[in-house]
């Protein structure tokens, strides 16, 4: 098959992807400053991180498997429109209800860089396959994990309000940049959109590894959820630091980022089973070092760094499974994998926030192993269905 992805193309989806996805987590180091801001507690604030989450599962479902039937500049501008008046709604909101309710929307609309993994996927060969995707997912993580530390230094000294200010602006230029340089995938599923929906029960159905691949991805990133969404309370209850330093920490989870594209590279080497159990063995690890490290800076850093290595190890593997089959339908099989990974997502959210409030750290931790544990068990119990 020949390689219809140039680098310039592949870096381009790369960063986008990375500039999106960032909207989802900017909110993560301002929820104490949020809680002030609104006058509610730690555990209400973190609402919104959460129904941004939701949101994002949801938009997940009901927009990209479009990108099966509808040419992806559609849905990429009107997408972004919305997108764009989500965010202005989030920064000038007045009460902690409208801000949950613009943070959904934000989340239901930072979808498209589930649109750009499928679309390197289509444009690459076999051989290539796993190096686009594990450059596009370093965009997308450093993505995640640099939005943390810009909306941590932005919302410490100019106010949370000016993070989704700034998004707004930035996702305006990007738009009319992908406008003009994306090309233009014509779809081949030409049935109703009802009918296309009813298919992702049918490869949810009949495909064991697309079911094991999303378990797996749900899991570990619920594990990363439960970590961030409750981080910035450490840091604050712990050693007194704003949203700055816990948004700063991003900057280490980005060293782990950057192995992505050696991940994705690995793929068409190692054995993919072997990547997911290593992958798991260093979230637990990771979780093993924040429980004894609640005190400790850098007991902190190295346990950032191995976790998001671990993720990507295991969401690159999986992502690289799913798209190995069912050539036609993969923006479909991408909907049930993210779906569930970003529902895995919101239950760390939720968990590790219940756990910070009846538990503190040590109960966060524990939520964290539990996950990551279930990953290794099921990795291990299921070892030989894997490609």
């Amino acid at each position: 098959m020949e390689n219809k992805l140039p680098n310039s193309l592949l870096y381009l989806l790369s960063i986008s992807a990375g500039l999106v996805v960032a909207n989802l987590y900017y909110n993560q180091p301002l929820l104490h400053d949020i809680a002030s801001s609104f006058k509610v507690s730690d555990s209400e604030a973190s609402n919104v991180a959460l129904s941004t989450q939701i949101g994002y599962a949801l938009g997940l479902l009901f927009i990209i498997p479009l990108g099966d039937k509808v040419s992806n500049l559609k849905i990429i501008r009107l997408n972004f429109l919305i997108l764009v008046l989500s965010l202005l709604a989030a920064a000038l909101s007045q009460s902690l209800f409208l801000l949950i309710f613009s943070s959904f929307l934000i989340g239901f609309t930072s979808t498209l860089p589930q649109l750009f993994v499928p679309m390197v996927a289509h444009l690459s060969n076999d051989e290539g396959r796993g190096r686009a995707i594990g450059i596009v997912m370093s965009g997308l993580l450093i993505g995640i994990l640099g939005s943390r530390v810009l909306s941590g230094l932005v919302g410490e000294y100019f106010g949370w309000r000016t993070v989704f200010y700034g998004a707004a602006t930035l996702m305006t230029l990007l738009f009319f940049l992908l406008n003009a340089k994306l090309p233009v995938i014509q779809p081949k599923f030409g049935e109703s959109y009802l009918k296309l929906m009813k298919s992702l029960w049918f490869y949810l159905k009949t495909e064991p590894t697309l079911r094991l691949a999303t378990l797996r991805g749900a899991l570990a990133f619920g594990s990363l959820s439960a970590f961030w969404t409750t981080f910035v309370f450490l840091m604050e209850d712990s050693f007194g630091y704003g949203s700055a330093v816990a948004g700063g920490f991003g900057l280490f989870g980005i060293a782990g980022a950057l192995g992505a594209t050696v991940v994705g590279k690995l793929n068409s080497r190692v054995k993919k089973s072997n990547l997911i159990i290593a992958g798991a063995i260093l979230i637990i690890v990771s979780w093993l070092i924040f429980l004894i490290s609640s005190h400790s800076i850098i007991g902190l850093i190295i346990g950032v760094v191995l976790i998001d290595l671990g993720v990507q190890s295991v969401h690159i593997t999986n992502q690289n499974i799913v798209f190995s089959k069912n050539t036609e339908a993969r923006n479909r099989v991408n909907t049930i994998y993210m779906v569930g990974f970003f529902i895995g997502g919101a239950a760390g959210t939720s968990f590790g926030s219940l756990a910070w409030t009846y538990f503190g750290w040590t109960g966060v931790s524990a939520v964290g192993l539990v996950f990551s544990g279930i990953i290794l068990g099921v990795q291990l119990l299921t070892n030989k269905r894997i490609i």
